[in-house]
């Protein structure tokens, strides 16, 4: 138990949390569209008209795709294999806000923070696949 939770419950509530962040960028994007009027016949050329902000948030909502496939796969993993350790529900946990922080730190062009919360977020996802295959394998 972790927070009251099973470490099953939070693998998966986090993979839906995960989930949700990956188009909270995208939500900084569509402002700044509405701005300056959404080209509905050709909304990825906007792209260079788009202000800085709303260019690094384009960024981070892409790499928010990339890295959910690999925590995914890693929490569900966990979760098949069993994996019941208060560090692999601090691992999804902190999967969870390391990706909410790394867009905000995107979109702001906090460059070091942003790549902390890169090397966080992918130790992570890392470390879910570790216990993963330590569960299976002794």
């Amino acid at each position: 138990m972790l927070l009251g939770l099973p470490v099953s419950v939070i693998l998966l509530d986090c993979i839906a949390a995960a989930a949700a962040l990956v188009y909270a960028p995208f939500l900084v994007v569509a402002f700044a569209r509405l701005q300056l009027g959404y080209d509905q016949a050709a909304p990825r050329a906007m792209f260079e008209r788009l202000p800085a902000y709303a260019q690094r948030a384009t960024w981070a909502h892409q790499n928010s795709f990339e890295t959910f496939m690999l925590f995914s796969a890693a929490a569900l993993m966990a979760f098949v294999t069993g994996v019941d350790s208060e560090p692999a529900g601090w691992a999804a946990i902190a999967f969870t806000i390391a990706r909410l922080l790394f867009s905000v730190f995107y979109i702001l062009n906090v460059p070091l923070g942003r790549s902390l919360m890169f090397a966080i977020s992918s130790s992570c996802t890392v470390s879910l696949f570790y216990f993963s295959l330590m569960a299976v394998n002794g």
